[in-house]
């Protein structure tokens, strides 16, 4: 089959799903991507210029698919008769339900609404929609009625009974094997904590690191790794952890190779998660896969991965005191579940 595979933010999660995809679907796999930055300019732009790359290109599909980053009504729109191929959109995130920034000006001013309404509209082009978790398809179609009735009129809620007709979940597929080729790092006799996320508020790092001052302060051993994509602005809580646990730490910021970050994760023991935002979690997925013991919250994503009482906590009080029972008393750490990630693997 020959499948193009538009991607307007290459960049993260992103690319590394596109590049796995076309690497081992057993497709004939074209990209058509763009960098991955800027994602509210992509959202405007990337229809216009990777329409007429892809019109460039001349070539026929039996496939179409684009990410959720695309506004899909204006490429159609743009490539004319080369649109006859079926179209799929892959939602890696959705900007219905997704959490915004404090920081984020344009959500004061209601500006953001207007990017979920390019998802929603993709969504009716599309001849068919696939999520990357069931919590994820599920969430888009509920949020969208309140979303639809903040509009005056006119509001089509009839349509959604047909987006959720040619709704599917199809789990993220990622070469995680990759990681089986690397050893772990030399590390001490402490329990060796993980944060391998990006530096971003949507993954909560204020409640991951305030859980980990209570046993610091406590005189509980433990180390620290936090890796992940730092950004060029990251929350504050990163500069007051990094001072307060500095007798923790023995890893501190991005890693330069795939080949340091396999190994750290390797070496891990525990990956308590506090994310607020996770349509999939390809970060807690792969640390799982390397036997690194998790601690998620239940709600999100995270119950599909795993679904047992022994891994997931209800409230931050719950996460705290599950991990410094870990922490503590290692014979009631519970066994690691790699297993139940397999299936994310090509």
């Amino acid at each position: 089959m020959n499948v193009a595979l538009i991607e307007p933010f290459f960049g993260g999660s992103h690319r590394r799903w596109a590049e796995d995809y076309r690497d081992f679907s057993g497709h004939e796999v074209y990209l058509y991507t763009a960098p991955g930055r800027h994602w509210k300019w992509r959202m405007h732009e990337a229809a216009l210029s990777l329409a007429e790359e892809f019109v460039a290109a001349d070539r026929r599909y039996d496939r179409v698919i684009v990410s959720d980053m695309l506004d899909l009504t204006t490429f159609k729109a743009f490539i004319g008769p080369q649109g006859q191929s079926e179209f799929i959109l892959y939602f890696h995130e959705n900007q219905l339900t997704y959490p915004w920034s404090a920081q984020d000006r344009d959500n004061t001013r209601g500006g953001n609404r207007h990017y979920g309404w390019i998802n929603y509209a993709s969504a009716l082009a599309a001849d068919r929609l696939w999520f990357n978790s069931d919590f994820h398809r599920t969430s888009f179609l509920e949020a969208l009625r309140p979303f639809l009735k903040a509009y005056p009129d006119r509001r089509g809620m009839s349509r959604i009974a047909g987006l959720e007709a040619k709704s599917e979940t199809h789990h993220l597929k990622l070469n995680l094997r990759k990681l089986d080729d690397h050893d772990p790092i030399e590390k001490g006799d402490k329990p060796l904590l993980l944060w391998n996320h990006r530096w971003e508020y949507d993954k909560n790092p204020r409640v991951f690191f305030k859980t980990l001052f209570q046993p610091a302060d406590e005189g509980v051993a433990f180390d620290l790794a936090v890796l992940g994509q730092r950004m060029m602005r990251y929350p504050k809580i990163f500069d007051e952890a990094r001072e307060r646990l500095r007798d923790h730490i023995v890893q501190w910021g991005t890693v330069e190779s795939f080949c340091e970050y396999a190994s750290w994760l390797h070496a891990a023991d525990l990956l308590p998660v506090t994310s607020r935002q996770d349509f999939f979690g390809i970060s807690a997925v792969e640390a799982m896969y390397c036997n690194v013991v998790p601690l998620l919250p239940n709600r999100l994503a995270f119950p599909e991965h795993v679904n047992d009482d022994a891994y997931l906590y209800d409230s931050d009080r719950e996460l705290l005191d599950m991990l410094c029972i870990w922490l503590t008393d290692p014979n009631k750490k519970p066994p690691p579940v790699k297993e139940r990630v397999l299936r994310y693997s090509y």
